[in-house]
């Protein structure tokens, strides 16, 4: 009986239905509803938000029901796709869409490049918690619904998250034999094969298996090698087994096993004419040759960019996991358990100048996540059931690793010497064509350190004493750079976490509610590394000591501070190399208070107040360690540590029926953000800039409209204002936008399925997302690369179904009118004044033919 009630509340939801999401702790509830349909009207959708069910139009929390007929006509194969649907939701990729996925919510999210860093958005897949967006990103199974949680989720989530959750509930298997298969081909050679298949094994004993392959070419042409990247090669497994005795318990076991092995992701050198020494430098390496460094009057939209000549850009990725929900109804207490395992592996290089220049390069980037958790949670009823309470504990064992490493490439000396001469031309009429540090430019220019020996006349323009350095005789060049840098950087973070909660609801009058709740979080963490960098050119010049004449030419000389970067870059110096460990404690109390009042019994009024909290860490990357080299204090793990993120925020908002087809719902928010996670990519490396406050307020509307069983109309409008205030902290960031984020996004999606016939059934869809201009960098000198102006995505589906849905026909297009716009972007390493974007997607389109039993 309770499948089928979910089938019907399932097929009854609006195409962007307005109204709370189940959490973690009821994932595997299924919500009841009985068949209220009228003419052109909505059904009741109910949910189990808060692990009881209730009416979805009742529930005091703002939240978008995204059911899997929408996703499907939108063509949404991942998390990243659900941003298309939901004004307040944003997904971003960067240097990789393994680790780096970045999901935020009303502005608020967190850096996905570099694993240390916790998820502000969560995204949960049938109550189980997956560590980072990245761990979401495989082809997507045959979908029951996906729920958009916006704002703080304190008490009832299995983790912490400050700025909101993705819940995603995949179809169950059933007790009926059925299936589906679908097949695909679109443009760029896309192939896509999915399937599934579900019935009974037995009485009390249900399966389901489902499947996909999904292989595309990539998108962006790399000019010198002619091959194109951003391309797809993915495929899923996932088995079901359903134990229901037809009482008091069922139980529900998932595993998956999930692969990628794509080339990813290009990066498109936006500021070729630019003027600078970086730039000259690279033009001038590159002068009659075959190989092109940089691609001259290259706009974005033609995704168009100059990589390194035989650097691998594969990214691999192995998923698996296993988890068991257990739910026993004992009358007066029901009890669900959830427990998982789950382990993902990923492998990835890149040319990281992001030009034809050889200069450095990433290879055999290994990240590793293991997660074990458990959750526990008891709900029941008490006086007259005036009280509706909960209470559980979760509780997560976690291991990542890291292996990183980074060389320098066979033009890196070069490169060097290339920029050194172009800053020093001026210096003195004794070397008219500047210096040299590796001899790589030829007799014309002299070895920087003969400033200070054989010609007296040139150390005044440095203030030392040329006799301090005898070692740096004329000629004699530092040894060279290439195939340097890390050789085995490990890194190992152990999480431990612990929570208990409480989250209960009591009805004060008929109309009249107060939801409370209250969490203890217990977060410890251990870090250990091993650094090994090797780099000779770099440890001469240290030898010769920032208190020795040669270091000084690079502290006297401002002019030099990018070339001592070059040959001493934080991610390759070996200043650093060593074994480090440290840990890190901490405990946060957590809590919401709501209060909802029903209007009549097509109204509700509610508003709440939420503490959030979001777990501090280690940013794993050797490029924040504090050099003595550049005025520090030294290498120290604390240099890496960031402390904790909290949020204090209040809501208040209408959700109404006022027709039978028509519901209208506004929220209006406001959330205050303490020590906001920042991960900022400043020229060299990732650092952490934890602010002092963000501030992340506006309002969301929500309108469902049917004026008739077989049209759906849904629209959305969100106005966030997501503004940084730090002035010491923030650099660019202080009083702006955060970045990506456009203050004005209108969503909105059209469904037409007119009875063409006897069981054929027409389909006629189209989505968009509107979107005010948004930086997606904030740096003032790179704004004319990085910013968006507004724009719109459109995506559309026509089809036809025959024998009364059992096999259909679709033709549909993504992106079609071919917008283009910047994903996001970033300074390029070491080319001072140049910028890059990741393009975003072009116009997709193709066909798909499916089959139901």
């Amino acid at each position: 009986m309770r499948k089928t009630i979910l089938r019907t509340a399932t097929a009854l939801a609006p195409v962007l239905a307005m109204g709370m999401a189940a959490p973690a702790l009821a994932q595997n509830t299924e919500a009841a509803a009985e068949d209220e349909t009228q003419e052109g009207g909505f059904g009741e959708i109910v949910v189990t938000a808060q692990g009881r069910d209730q009416l979805l139009q009742d529930v005091p929390v703002a939240i978008t029901v995204v059911d899997s007929e929408l996703i499907q006509n939108s063509g949404v194969t991942d998390v990243r796709g659900l941003r298309q649907l939901t004004p307040s939701l944003q997904s971003t990729t960067g240097q990789s869409s393994a680790t780096g996925v970045v999901l935020s919510i009303r502005g608020i999210g967190t850096a996905g490049d570099n694993p240390g860093f916790e998820p502000a958005v969560g995204v949960f897949v049938d109550g189980v918690f997956r560590a980072r967006a990245g761990l979401a990103l495989s082809d997507m199974p045959e979908l029951e619904r996906v729920e958009v949680l916006r704002g703080p989720q304190v008490t009832l989530f299995g983790r912490n998250t400050s700025a909101g959750a993705l819940s995603i509930v995949t179809a169950g298997p059933k007790f009926d034999l059925g299936g589906y298969v679908e097949a695909g081909y679109g443009n760029y050679n896309e192939i896509s094969v999915k399937g599934g298949i579900t019935g009974p094994l037995s009485d009390q004993l249900a399966l389901r298996v489902d499947g996909g392959y999904r292989t595309r070419d990539g998108y962006i042409e790399e000019v010198n090698s002619g091959t194109d990247i951003n391309d797809v090669n993915r495929y899923f497994v996932r088995g079901q087994l359903l134990y229901d005795n037809g009482s008091n318990v069922q139980l529900r076991i998932i595993g998956d096993y999930a692969e990628t092995d794509e080339l990813c992701c290009g990066a498109i050198h936006t500021s070729e004419g630019a003027t600078g020494p970086a730039v000259n430098g690279i033009t001038a390496l590159f002068s009659g040759g075959q190989t092109i460094g940089l691609i001259p009057n290259n706009p974005p939209a033609d995704r168009r960019v100059a990589f390194s000549p035989g650097r691998d850009l594969t990214e691999k990725v192995q998923e698996w996991g296993v988890s068991g929900q257990l739910d026993i109804d004992l009358g007066a207490v029901n009890i669900t358990s959830i427990t998982a395992y789950r382990d993902w592996q990923a492998e990835r290089a890149m040319d990281i100048d992001f030009s034809g220049l050889d200069r450095a390069y990433r290879e055999d980037y290994t990240t590793g996540l293991t997660d074990f958790t458990q959750e526990l949670r008891f709900q029941g009823t008490a006086f007259g059931d005036k009280l509706d309470w909960m209470i559980g504990g979760f509780y997560l064992n976690e291991t990542l690793t890291l292996s990183d490493t980074v060389r320098v490439g066979t033009q890196g000396s070069a490169y060097v010497d290339a920029l050194l001469a172009s800053s020093t031309d001026t210096f003195t009429p004794a070397a008219p064509f500047g210096f040299t540090l590796f001899g790589t430019q030829g007799p014309t220019r002299p070895f920087l350190g003969a400033l200070f020996l054989g010609d007296p006349s040139l150390a005044p323009f440095f203030g030392a004493n040329p006799g301090l350095v005898p070692q740096f005789l004329p000629g004699a060049y530092l040894p060279s750079q290439n195939g340097a840098g890390q050789y085995s950087d490990d890194w190992q973070v152990k999480t431990e976490a612990f929570s208990i909660f409480t989250h209960n609801i009591l009805n004060l009058t008929d109309g009249l509610t107060f939801t409370f709740g209250v969490r203890y979080n217990r977060e410890n963490k251990d870090i250990s590394a091993n650094l090994n960098a090797v780099n000779p050119a770099c440890a001469a010049i240290m030898a010769g000591g920032s208190s020795a004449a040669f270091g000084q030419i690079f502290a006297t000389q401002s002019a030099l501070n990018p070339i001592r970067l070059l040959v001493c870059n934080p991610i390759v110096n070996p200043e650093f190399n060593g074994n480090y460990s440290d840990g890190s404690s901490e405990d946060e109390l957590t809590g919401t208070a709501k209060l909802a009042y029903k209007i009549g019994s097509d109204a509700l009024l509610f508003g709440s107040y939420s503490h959030g909290y979001k777990s501090g860490g280690f940013n794993l990357d050797r490029g924040s360690f504090d050099s003595r080299f550049f005025g520090g204090n030294g290498a120290q793990i604390s240099d890496l540590q960031f402390g904790k993120e909290t949020v204090d925020s209040f809501e208040i908002g209408l959700k109404t029926n006022l027709a039978p087809g028509f519901q209208f719902n506004v929220t209006g928010f406001y959330q205050d953000f303490t020590g906001y996670q920042n991960l900022r990519f400043e020229g060299s490396s990732f650092v952490v800039r934890q602010y002092d406050e963000v501030i992340s307020q506006g309002v969301e509307v929500e309108l469902g409209v049917r004026p008739a069983d077989d049209v759906n109309m849904s629209f959305a409008y969100t106005y966030l204002s997501a503004v940084v205030n730090d002035p010491i902290n923030a650099a660019d960031d202080h009083d702006q936008q955060l970045t990506n984020q456009p203050e004005n996004v209108f969503t909105g999606a059209i469904t037409w399925t007119p009875e063409l016939g006897a069981g054929v059934q027409g389909l006629m869809h189209i989505d968009f997302r509107a979107m005010s201009e948004a930086n997606t960098l904030n740096d003032p000198n790179g704004v004319q690369f990085t910013r968006n102006g507004p724009y719109s995505i459109w995506n559309a589906r026509l089809g036809v179904n025959f024998n009364d849905g059992k096999l259909g026909v679709e033709v549909y297009g993504q992106n079609i009118f071919d917008q283009y716009y910047n994903i996001t972007s970033f300074p390029v390493p070491e080319q001072s004044g140049a910028y890059a974007v990741y393009p975003g997607q072009p116009r997709f389109y193709g066909v798909k033919v499916r089959a139901k039993f």
